[in-house]
């Protein structure tokens, strides 16, 4: 027997423009635009354009020319009672839109060029189709291509190669011709595509080289004897085994530097197109101790209700047209809503940012940076953490010591040995620079370094140390030796 029960919850409920908010809140300004074009496509109710105010548009002595007019002792009425938009709607029509070429460079919209991609492997294939090759030799180089990685190398055996290209053809291929066709594509350019490892795609380069002087060869012996005491960079033992001074093996080594370790970088086109960073917030000096905030919008437009559609909206027309033009505003005016709340959120975000950081945006030194997180910044615009998260994720601000990503202002805090909290980024430029001004020769190991900030008043451990010399990209003191 089933029965019936009333309970109480408490539920959280989003409202249409807090969605909208939300949604917007996120993008960048290159985003925000884009929506905003969508929108205007999808919404005809939305259009471009400042709310109309009579007390704007029109000085004041017009404004009172124009309340006088109909009011005289003869009621003579106004023009604009006679405003027929049927009657007048096609008249007045410029003489430029009666041409046949009738727009205007700024009437004409941009678009992105179309640019026609080719890949690295469609490149070499256009190679090796140059060369007088039968059908069979041709189907194996072509297997050979689509078998190499994103850097240009073949990772697979030729006996693998070979049993591939026998099952997927119903053809016996043996390894000795993927061997001859992999020696031909080895020829192709770039020098060193379709080698196996660093090492053979090193030498085939230098074989490719015409001037094969005395520090060529001693460039390709280092390669092909010494290797891996190469990669190590353990150069005493090169000139051990080589028998060779300092002097040459200097010359050596700049030579190899000239090689490509990845072949199909320079035929790659992953990114043909850069986006560009444009920032969402700018700052503006007014004097030496006080920092405006301003929105970047560029050619963002402003937005408003279509008048037409009010109207009909407010004439009894048909049920299903009456209702879609009450969504259609009613979306219409939770976008705008949404688009004036994300505006003071963002900059109410940023002025705590800058109240919080001011030294730093007066001088732009990362040692002026203060410990900061999101909850900082929400308790003093009194948010949430999740939004101060949304309005700082992939937004710029323009300073005048160079475009910043407001996420990198966010740091982790480290107690000094004198009881102050420094930042870390203050911690990560003091190991730059010690790194930076080492000996080369002997370059200092992450306890060295741990050491070193001691020394400056930083108490780091070695691990941390490590860890932000990671996020530097700073290699390790064996991968740092010089000579």
């Amino acid at each position: 027997m089933q029965r019936q029960t009333q309970t109480q919850r408490q539920t959280l409920k989003y409202s249409p423009l807090q969605i909208q908010m939300l949604n917007l809140l996120h993008l960048t300004t290159m985003e925000l635009e884009q929506r905003i074009k969508e929108e205007l496509e999808e919404n005809p109710v939305l259009e471009e354009g400042k709310e109309e105010n009579a007390s704007e548009d029109q000085p004041e002595e017009f404004q009172d020319a124009e309340d006088t007019v109909g009011t005289g002792e003869d009621d003579t009425p106004s023009v604009q009672d006679y405003y027929d938009w049927d009657e007048f709607r096609d008249d007045d029509i410029p003489d430029y839109k009666t041409y046949a070429n009738n727009q205007s460079a700024d009437n004409e919209l941009y678009t992105r060029p179309m640019v026609e991609t080719m890949s690295f492997r469609d490149d070499l294939k256009q190679q090796v189709h140059f060369l007088r090759l039968d059908e069979r030799q041709q189907l194996v180089a072509d297997f050979i291509l689509d078998s190499l990685d994103e850097d240009g190398f073949l990772r697979r055996e030729s006996d693998v190669i070979a049993d591939d290209i026998s099952f997927a053809n119903s053809m016996f291929i043996d390894t000795e011709e993927v061997e001859l066709m992999l020696r031909v594509i080895q020829q192709l350019d770039p020098p060193g595509i379709a080698a196996k490892d660093l090492k053979e795609c090193l030498l085939i380069q230098l074989q490719r080289i015409e001037n094969q002087d005395e520090v060529w060869g001693w460039a390709f012996k280092i390669i092909s004897d010494t290797f891996d005491e190469l990669g190590a960079r353990n150069y005493d033992k090169i000139m051990r085994v080589l028998g060779i001074d300092e002097e040459c093996l200097k010359k050596a080594i700049h030579l190899i530097t000239t090689l490509n370790p990845k072949p199909a970088s320079g035929l790659r086109n992953d990114s043909l197109v850069n986006e560009s960073i444009k920032p969402d917030f700018m700052l503006r000096y007014i004097d030496d101790s006080e920092i405006e905030v301003q929105l970047t919008w560029g050619n963002s437009p402003a937005l408003r209700l279509n008048k037409l559609f009010t109207q009909m909206a407010e004439q009894k027309i048909d049920k299903a047209t009456n209702q879609f033009l009450k969504n259609k505003m009613n979306s219409a005016k939770w976008f705008i809503d949404a688009i004036k709340q994300r505006e003071n959120t963002m900059l109410s975000t940023l002025r705590a940012i800058v109240k919080l950081q001011y030294d730093y945006f007066q001088t732009g030194d990362i040692k002026k940076l203060r410990p900061m997180i999101l909850k900082d910044v929400a308790e003093i615009i009194d948010m949430d953490i999740s939004t101060v998260s949304r309005v700082t994720t992939n937004k710029y601000v323009q300073t005048p010591f160079g475009i910043v990503l407001l996420k990198d202002l966010f740091t982790e805090g480290v107690t000094n040995e004198d009881g102050t909290e420094v930042s870390n980024r203050e911690i990560q430029e003091a190991i730059r620079e010690i790194t930076a001004a080492e000996d080369k020769r002997h370059p200092f190991n992450d306890q060295q370094i741990t050491d070193l900030l001691s020394e400056k008043g930083y108490s780091v451990a070695r691990r941390t140390v490590a860890k932000y010399r990671e996020q530097l990209n700073i290699p390790t003191a064996r991968l740092r030796v010089t000579i």
